[in-house]
C-alpha cells in the first residue's frame, strides 16, 4: 500500500512539472524567433514609411481574437489598455507595445523621459521614450476611450512614465508574483483540454502495463518456470509500455519528443554522470536476472555475505543471513564478485574427523564407521560414505569420514551433527578407543628440595628427574 502511494504521489509531481515548466520551455525557441522576425520587419517598414509601429503592425498578419480591448503590461502589471486596428488585433497590438517597453528596459540602465508628440498634418500622436517610438495614438483610440486625442495619448504616457519608475523592492515582488499567478491560471485554464487527455493517456498506459506484466508472467510460469524470470521479463516489458505512453502523452501535450531531447542535450552528459552508479546498477541487474548465476531461495555467499536470496531486483540483490539479517547488495557489486552457490547441486559433501587409537585395528574401524553412518536416512548411499586416514597425529590416527549430504543449510549442519554422534557412538560399542592428546614432560635438574616435596605428596617421584603426565 505504501509502495502504491509513492508511486501515485510521484506522477502527480511529474505532471504538475509537465503543466508548470514544460510549456514555458518548449514556447522559448519559437517565441525568439518570432520576434526576431517581427523587428526585422519593423526596421524595413520604418525606413520605408518612418513610422516604426505602423510598419510592425503591418509586418505581423493574423486573424481577429475576437478580443475588443488589451492589457500593455510593464514589469508583468496592466497599466492601460489599447484597442484593435483595422489590419491589428487588439492582443497582437498590446503584445507589440509591450515588447517595445519590455526592450527598452533591458537596454536602458539610467531614467526614461516618456513624451507625447504630434507629427505635422497627421491625426494621430506618438509616444516616445529617449526618442524611440512605444505606441501611436490614433484617432481610433480617441473615439473608443471617448477622450481627445491628445488628452488620450498624454494620460497614457504619464501612465507609462509612472511605470518605468523603479518600484520598492517589496512592491517589484509582490508585483510580479501577482502576475505569475494570474499567468498561470491563464496557463491552466487553456491548458485543461491538454491535461485531460494527458491524465487519460496516463491511465490508459498504466492499465495497459499492467496487463504486459501480468502477460509476461504468465508466460514466463509457464515457459521457464523460474521466478527470476517472471521479473526480468514483467519489468521489462512494464517499462517499456511506460516508456511508449509517456512518449504519447508529451504528443498530447503539444511537445515534440525530438525538440525536448535536443534541449536536454546539454544537461544529459552531467545527467549521466551523476546517474553513472545507478544506471550501472540497472544494467548490472538486468544482466544478473538474464544470466541467472543464481535463482531466489538459493543459498549463497556473495563479498563475505552468506544467506539466502530472497529477492532479485533491478537495482539491488537482498539476502537474508542465517542469523535473521537482511542485506542488499547493489548489482553492480554482485555483478563483479565471486559467487559461490551452495545450492546450485542437490547435494554437497560433509566430512567429520575422528581420532583412534594406534592400537586399534583400522580395517574394523573403518567398517565400523561406514556400516554406523549407512544407516542413516539423510545419508546418500550414491556416492557412498568414504573412511580416510586422514592423519597420523602424536596421539592418534585421524579418519575422515566423508559422507554427502542434502546441500541446504539447515539439513547440511543437522546431518553433519548426527553423523558425529553415531561415529562416536559405534566406535564406543565395538571397544575402539578414542585416547585424547597425551604430552610427556621431560624436567630436568630438579632441586632436591622439590624432588623430596613431590615424593612426599605423590608417592611415585621419578628418581631419574623424569615426570609422564597424562
Amino acid at each position: 500500500m505504501r509502495k502504491l502511494k509513492k508511486r501515485w504521489i510521484a506522477s502527480g509531481i511529474i505532471i504538475f512539472c509537465l503543466v508548470v515548466f514544460l510549456p514555458a520551455l518548449t514556447a522559448i525557441e519559437p517565441a525568439m524567433s518570432q520576434d526576431a522576425a517581427v523587428e526585422g520587419a519593423a526596421v524595413e517598414g520604418a525606413a520605408a514609411t518612418g513610422n516604426p509601429e505602423t510598419s510592425l503592425e503591418q509586418a505581423v498578419e493574423a486573424p481577429g481574437d475576437g478580443v475588443y480591448f488589451a492589457d500593455v503590461l510593464v514589469r508583468s502589471q496592466p497599466v492601460f489598455q489599447v484597442g484593435s486596428l483595422d489590419d491589428l488585433s487588439a492582443s497582437q497590438r498590446a503584445a507589440i507595445i509591450t515588447r517595445r517597453i519590455a526592450s527598452l528596459l533591458e537596454r536602458t540602465d539610467g531614467d526614461v523621459e516618456v513624451t507625447a508628440s504630434s507629427p505635422d498634418g497627421r491625426s494621430l500622436v506618438t509616444i516616445q521614450a529617449n526618442n524611440r517610438v512605444l505606441l501611436t495614438v490614433t484617432e481610433q483610440d480617441a473615439q473608443d476611450f471617448g477622450l481627445p486625442l491628445e488628452t488620450l495619448a498624454e494620460e497614457w504616457a504619464q501612465r507609462i512614465d509612472q511605470s518605468l519608475e523603479k518600484p520598492p523592492v517589496v512592491i517589484d515582488v509582490g508585483q510580479r508574483l501577482n502576475a505569475t499567478i494570474r499567468q498561470f491560471g491563464r496557463n491552466v485554464i487553456t491548458s485543461i483540454p491538454a491535461l485531460i487527455g494527458v491524465l487519460i493517456v496516463i491511465l490508459v498506459t498504466w492499465l495497459f502495463a499492467r496487463i504486459v506484466r501480468y502477460a509476461a508472467f504468465s508466460w514466463a510460469q509457464r515457459t521457464e518456470g523460474d521466478h527470476s524470470s517472471e521479473i526480468l521479463i514483467g519489468r521489462l516489458g512494464y517499462g517499456g509500455v511506460w516508456i511508449l505512453g509517456s512518449v504519447i502523452a508529451l504528443g498530447v501535450w503539444g511537445i515534440d519528443f525530438a525538440t525536448m531531447l535536443g534541449a536536454l542535450g546539454l544537461t544529459s552528459v552531467a545527467i549521466g554522470f551523476s546517474l553513472k552508479d545507478v544506471l550501472s546498477n540497472y544494467i548490472s541487474g538486468v544482466i544478473l536476472l538474464a544470466a541467472r548465476p543464481f535463482h531466489i531461495g538459493d543459498q549463497v555467499v556473495i563479498n563475505g555475505y552468506e544467506g539466502t536470496i530472497s529477492q532479485v531486483q533491478l537495482r539491488t540483490t537482498t539476502i537474508n543471513t542465517y542469523d535473521g539479517r537482511m542485506i542488499y547488495i547493489p548489482n553492480q557489486e554482485v555483478f563483479q564478485a565471486s559467487i559461490t552457490n551452495n545450492t546450485v547441486a542437490s547435494y554437497l559433501r560433509s566430512s567429520v574427523i575422528v581420532g583412534i587409537d594406534y592400537a586399534a585395528d583400522i580395517v574394523e574401524a573403518r567398517q565400523v564407521i561406514i556400516r554406523a553412518i549407512s544407516q542413516l536416512e539423510n545419508v546418500q548411499q550414491s556416492p557412498p560414505p568414504d573412511v580416510l586416514v586422514q592423519e597420523l597425529a602424536p596421539s592418534t590416527v585421524n579418519l575422515e569420514v566423508r559422507f554427502w549430504v542434502d546441500s541446504h543449510r539447515a539439513g547440511f549442519l543437522s546431518t553433519t551433527s548426527v553423523v558425529a554422534q553415531r561415529v562416536k557412538e559405534a566406535l564406543q560399542a565395538n571397544n575402539i578407543e578414542m585416547p585424547t592428546e597425551i604430552y610427556t614432560l621431560f624436567l630436568k635438574d630438579i632441586p632436591e628440595e622439590m624432588k623430596s616435596k613431590n615424593g612426599a605428596e605423590n608417592g611415585s617421584a621419578n628418581q631419574q628427574g623424569t615426570l609422564t603426565e597424562v
